[in-house]
């Protein structure tokens, strides 16, 4: 349990950094939207670059990844049937919640707790890299369209070649798949930007809590609660279901995607969310309530599904 512990604590004490350098002014106005931008466009393509250049490309194509992605596409499938019964808001926020609940943390939460908890970095590497290859550049594409103004074949074609995180990703997996070993005067810059990436978007996540009041009352309330909700049970239960009784999983590899599915909403769902301006407040409170809410969710699936406990 120690792994889900330290993980949750690191996170904590960064976004506490955050809100208290916003409170004490010492940034400056329009400190926190800078700092999204910059680890948008900067260091979060240095981080994904140097992370999926040194990964195993083949995870793509087995059983646990095909697990995670079904509970994913259904748990997805849940929240857009909600929205489109109850919430009717626009698309660029309909996506933003969609992706909220079922984008997961699989860096700064999700590798502390595969190592410590799972034992071994490569339950989270089938996750990182559909939400990389697959699920980022759909969201991303969604929104760019959408709050353009304009639909066409050519802009959603287009679309990832105008997006930073998306060129870094398919580069790192070019690298991956070509079996090409890069000099360290190449990879040592990147590295060293991509490992502002992280410490950046939790900064200004906790800027951004500073004199807002989380879940206020009002319609977006329950669109945090139905996402924070699909994001801890729903999908993880599925993850489960999938894991068991269609892809066969063994006991590690189950209790592995489960654990993986339970992690909190990612914070680049509110970097999405800040870049393009669209249900800003939502997201964040749909992270930290995600946060909050997987400590116990992920101490109850080890105490269940943990092999040998």
């Amino acid at each position: 349990m120690g792994g889900v512990l330290v993980g949750f604590s690191i996170i904590g004490f960064v976004i506490l950094v955050g809100y208290l350098i916003e409170r004490a002014g010492i940034a400056g106005a329009g400190a926190g939207r800078v700092l999204n931008r910059v680890a948008f466009f900067v260091a979060t393509p240095a981080l994904l670059f140097t992370v999926l250049s040194h990964a195993d490309a083949r995870v793509l194509f087995s059983s646990f990844l095909l697990t995670s992605l079904c509970s994913v596409l259904l748990g997805v499938g849940v929240y857009l049937l909600v929205a489109r019964l109850f919430f009717h808001t626009p698309v660029a926020e309909t996506v933003l919640g969609a992706a909220s609940s079922s984008y997961v943390n699989a860096n700064n939460i999700g590798l502390p707790v595969a190592i410590y908890v799972l034992g071994s970095a490569r339950f989270v590497a089938p996750i990182l890299l559909l939400q990389l290859l697959v699920l980022a550049p759909v969201i991303l594409a969604v929104l760019d369209v959408s709050t353009s103004g304009r639909m066409s074949v050519r802009a959603i074609l287009t679309q990832p070649l105008r997006n930073p995180m998306i060129i870094a990703s398919a580069a790192g997996v070019l690298v991956s798949v070509s079996g090409l070993r890069l000099p360290a005067p190449v990879l040592a810059p990147l590295e060293l930007l991509g490992g502002a990436a992280i410490p950046m978007v939790l900064l200004a996540f906790g800027m951004s809590l500073h004199g807002e009041r989380l879940l206020k009352a009002g319609p977006g309330r329950i669109r945090v609660v139905v996402a924070a909700v699909i994001k801890v049970a729903v999908v993880p239960l599925l993850a489960y279901l999938f894991g068991r009784f269609v892809f066969a999983l063994d006991a590690a590899e189950l209790f592995g995607v489960v654990t993986i599915s339970a992690l909190p909403t990612a914070q680049n769902i509110y970097n999405f969310a800040a870049r393009y301006d669209r249900a800003v407040a939502v997201t964040r409170d749909t992270v930290l309530v995600t946060t909050l809410a997987s400590v116990p969710a992920l101490l109850l699936i080890a105490a269940l599904l943990a092999p040998g406990r």
